[in-house]
């Protein structure tokens, strides 16, 4: 089978050849399309994990809470909407259900609500990592930080949480991958990023297997980069001698 890489030195509307490849001024190759798609991918991507982080965060901590049994329920029922229901169909409510019932929400970028619908269906799964991180630390760190005089709030900022988001940082790195994955989804609403590029270009190249295998080649190149940072973060982080004892720091 002959591989014809020279595809993407086509300009994208009439299929001329580009010298040099990158297109300048109102001319535009494939591989300037596919490099503006991964830049799409990525801040979809990056956007999509600080939102799922940071709900994650609070989600998952409240659910450890004592003495909040309101609270706990509240953590558990957003587990449980928004790990349960398709990605892809947290997308379409997202782009078409609740700009319906929101009108203010008609006039936001349909990039910010695959953010928002990316964002929170994986936060279900962070918050679960950082429950079991808090419930994997012994109970007594804990008690240790209510006896040095620390309220609930201090002893989770200052104790238990620095301990538990060292100890799951290896499935946060699996979420942070995933997340560059499950970001495909938004060529659903028409956003240009690389499934709807190597989609796009393939049908009007009639080159798909090189389309498709250049956007999973940059898919891999983006999910293996975020390993290695995510692998240098563990390692700094690292205490040495540190190994959670099975306990109920939740509770």
């Amino acid at each position: 089978m002959a591989w014809n890489w020279q595809v993407f030195c086509r300009e994208t509307t009439t299929g001329e050849t580009v010298v040099g490849c990158f297109g300048r001024g109102g001319d535009e190759s494939y591989l300037n399309w596919i490099v503006t798609a991964w830049g799409w991918t990525l801040f979809v991507a990056l956007c999509a994990l600080v939102v799922a982080l940071v709900a994650g965060l609070v989600i998952g901590t409240i659910r450890t809470l004592p003495n909040s049994p309101w609270l706990v329920r509240l953590g558990n029922a957003w587990v449980e909407l928004f790990r349960n229901i398709p990605l892809l169909v947290q997308i379409f409510l997202w782009y078409f259900v609740i700009p319906g019932i929101f009108p203010a929400m008609k006039d936001v970028p349909s990039v910010v609500l695959v953010i928002l619908a990316l964002g929170l269906f994986t936060s279900a799964r962070v918050a679960e990592q950082v429950r079991a991180g808090i419930q994997a630390l012994p109970r007594g760190q804990r008690y240790a930080g209510l006896a040095l005089g620390l309220n609930t709030g201090q002893t989770y900022r200052y104790v238990l949480l620095p301990m538990a988001l060292r100890i799951v940082i290896p499935p946060l790195t699996s979420e942070s991958m995933n997340i560059v994955k499950n970001s495909s989804v938004a060529f659903a609403v028409s956003i240009a990023e690389l499934t709807f590029f190597a989609r796009q270009s393939g049908e009007e190249t009639s080159a798909p297997v090189e389309m498709y295998l250049a956007a999973t080649v940059l898919y891999a190149i983006s999910a293996f980069a975020i390993n290695r940072v995510m692998g240098f973060i563990e390692k700094r982080t690292r205490v040495p001698g540190f190994v959670a004892a099975g306990g109920m720091g939740g509770h």
